[in-house]
């Protein structure tokens, strides 16, 4: 089991200062990984109305670590043609060093289809094609003629470190789409909602659909919503991630029993992200050291 963190990339704490802090303190503490995710324009939450670019943010903290991988959980990709974002991450890849992993999501907010001029319809099957494009392009045969988006003979160059790509993860809450996670993409990284005392039916979807194509082992992310109190809670009922710091240990060694291969605290959901960007900053160090992988401090 793999262990991760959330970088601050929403709310009051997602200053430069504080998530090169964040960014440094986690590598130093032994997390294997730091992600974001991506917000367009304001919704409701308070988690959704200030977000940095993902991509951005990413490559701000490469440039302060040097072994901790960088996710994204997850990119919408109606919003951006698949050429710029290929170029995007294979950049990112090469400039940290080959730690990147790339989260794809159907999208989900109206306003924001709206904003970019992007389309609902199909999007199952745009999906396909448009994992098929980054995987064309970070090969070195840029070429690619299909039903949503073509690619004139060429090359894209610099290629990713990572051989032959970087991994794609798929969202998705659907079966459906959390099926099409293990056919196509390199695993499946849930969200936010997910209920995570049945993550083993999700988890039987992915490995269903990587076996349907006969693809390796997937990989499945959890983006951990932790919900701490200062006293343990009743085991009757209790969420995963919830409770004392040792309780949230316990749940995140659960998940791995349940297939599991990593969990990232996503301390973007916590009441922190409301409260001023210094009690923020020293509430989120407070439990990075206490649900360390290694058990620095």
């Amino acid at each position: 089991m793999r262990i991760g963190c959330g970088l601050p990339v929403s709310g009051s704490w997602a200053t430069p200062e504080i998530l090169a802090e964040i960014a440094t303190e986690a590598e130093r503490l032994g997390y294997d990984s730091l992600w974001t995710f991506q917000r367009l324009l304001s919704a409701d939450g308070p988690m959704y109305r200030s977000v940095l670019d993902p991509i951005v943010a990413l490559t701000f903290a490469a440039a302060r670590t040097s072994r901790i991988r960088l996710g994204v959980a997850v990119i919408n990709l109606p919003f951006v043609s698949p050429v710029v974002l290929a170029k995007q991450v294979a950049t990112l890849d090469v400039l940290s060093g080959g730690r990147v992993d790339l989260g794809l999501g159907a999208g989900w907010s109206s306003d924001e289809f709206t904003a970019t001029g992007a389309s609902m319809a199909r999007r199952a099957a745009r999906t396909r094609e448009y994992v098929a494009v980054l995987r064309a392009l970070w090969s070195g045969a840029a070429s690619f003629d299909g039903e949503f988006y073509t690619v004139p003979d060429g090359r894209m160059e610099p290629r990713p470190v990572q051989r032959p790509g970087v991994p794609i993860l798929l969202g998705g809450a659907v079966e459906a789409a959390i099926r099409r996670a293990g056919e196509i993409g390199d695993g499946w990284v849930s969200r936010s909602a997910t209920d995570l005392s049945d993550i083993a039916s999700d988890v039987a979807l992915v490995r269903e659909g990587a076996r349907s194509s006969g693809r390796a082992s997937p990989r499945i992310v959890c983006r951990g919503v932790v919900k701490l109190t200062e006293t343990e809670l009743d085991s009757d009922g209790r969420p995963p991630l919830s409770g004392s710091y040792e309780q949230v240990r316990e749940g995140a060694a659960w998940l791995g029993t349940q297939g599991v291969t990593e969990v990232f605290y996503d301390l973007n959901w916590d009441p922190l992200i409301t409260l001023a960007p210094e009690d923020a900053r020293d509430r989120a160090l407070e439990i990075l050291h206490n649900l360390a992988p290694v058990g620095l401090s």
